[in-house]
């Protein structure tokens, strides 16, 4: 038997309760994970903005694809499919916070300072020690001595946020109206976090270097991202080999890092230091809207505290009515914590850069 995360957020989680419960799906990028599991496996429930661990589905058999709606008539982008049968399903309330000492200080996992990376994505496989403390500790949820565990404030906030859909003529979106925000940082916090988004842009130049790229860093940083590299670094570029127009390639010489081989950007970074993340999702958007046929792989780089602001802000009905797909399906988040992560792998010279799919998250939500 193994033990593997399965992510919902609190609306997926909502529309599951509602359907008959006997499947759980997933994006087609996790085919390769899911063709591993195997009947009597366990899938162990996460509620994603709210932190808690809400239920345990058991592996009926090998999973199928199936693009055939679940919930409603709209399109469903998990295809990627298991027959399951619950085991524990619990109401928020009853629902286990992860910063429980019952799971906090037992789990593995959370001892590592890359402990997010677990619940980065559904399918992840637990060890066996985690599976089965998670396991225990769900299971005595069951009944009528099953513990309360209030929402704080913050996860009352999430759990508020509006979601919309917009009808387009091919399918229905969901878009996000964010909240205004208050800036209250003082020039010395914000000055902190200039420089760390700095150590970011080297560290992401370092690793593409190492996996044999060209560097594109826009000229105003690239000094101080020198500073950062500490000796010769010979993989920046002068100039792009781009041929655009020069409205494109003044929007691309902006964006903080890029990725290159031959005279293709094979990925691209915005990484973000500032309350309002904004600017380098509207840069990557305009990319996307002067060259709708560019099929870049873009990310936004961002501290994982600001993780759920990014995916508000990514699925504005702007971003999300842009020509060919949403900017939410073709921008992903990735944690400064993960580029710090991939940065320490001693063999990025033998790998090439769909590492990265191992450590993105998409602001769109496994079902």
């Amino acid at each position: 038997m193994r033990y593997f995360i399965d992510l919902f957020s609190p609306q997926t989680f909502s529309k599951f309760l509602a359907s008959d419960k006997s499947i759980s799906g997933y994006g087609k990028r996790q085919e390769g994970i899911a063709s591993t599991i195997k009947k009597g496996d366990l899938f162990i429930c996460y509620l994603t903005k709210v932190s808690r661990f809400c239920g345990i589905l058991e592996v009926q058999d090998k999973y199928l694809i199936d693009s055939t709606p679940i919930f409603t008539d709209e399109d469903d982008p998990y295809i990627v499919r298991f027959k399951v049968k619950p085991i524990v399903l619990l109401d928020i309330d009853k629902s286990i916070p992860i910063f429980e000492d019952i799971l906090w200080k037992e789990l593995h996992f959370t001892q590592d300072k890359m402990w997010t990376s677990m619940i980065r994505s559904s399918l992840r496989e637990l060890n066996e020690h985690d599976g089965k403390i998670l396991i225990n500790a769900l299971m005595n949820q069951i009944g009528d001595n099953a513990k309360q565990y209030q929402l704080t404030e913050v996860d009352q906030k999430k759990l508020k946020l509006q979601k919309h859909t917009v009808k387009t003529h091919e399918k229905v979106i969901t878009v996000s109206v964010p909240e205004n925000e208050t800036d209250n940082k003082n020039s010395v916090t914000e000055d902190i976090e200039v420089r760390e988004s700095i150590k970011i842009q080297a560290e992401l130049a370092r690793i593409g270097d190492q996996m044999g790229m060209k560097i594109w860093i826009p000229r105003s940083d690239r000094q101080r991202v020198l500073l950062y590299l500490k000796g010769k670094f010979d993989s920046f570029v002068d100039s792009l080999p781009l041929n655009y127009d020069s409205t494109t390639l003044t929007t691309i010489e902006n964006i903080d890092v890029l990725w290159l081989k031959g005279r293709s950007i094979i990925r691209a970074f915005e990484v973000e230091h500032t309350t309002s993340i904004y600017s380098g999702i509207l840069r990557m958007a305009d990319l996307m809207a002067l060259q709708p046929n560019l099929d870049i792989r873009a990310h936004i780089v961002a501290p994982e505290e600001r993780k759920e602001k990014v995916f508000q802000e990514i699925t504005r009905p702007v971003f999300s009515l842009l020509e060919g797909r949403p900017l939410s399906e073709r921008c992903t988040f990735i944690s400064y914590d993960s580029v710090l992560e991939l940065a320490k792998e001693k063999r990025l010279q033998y790998m090439n850069d769909m590492v990265l799919e191992e450590y993105q998250e998409y602001g769109s939500e496994d079902a």
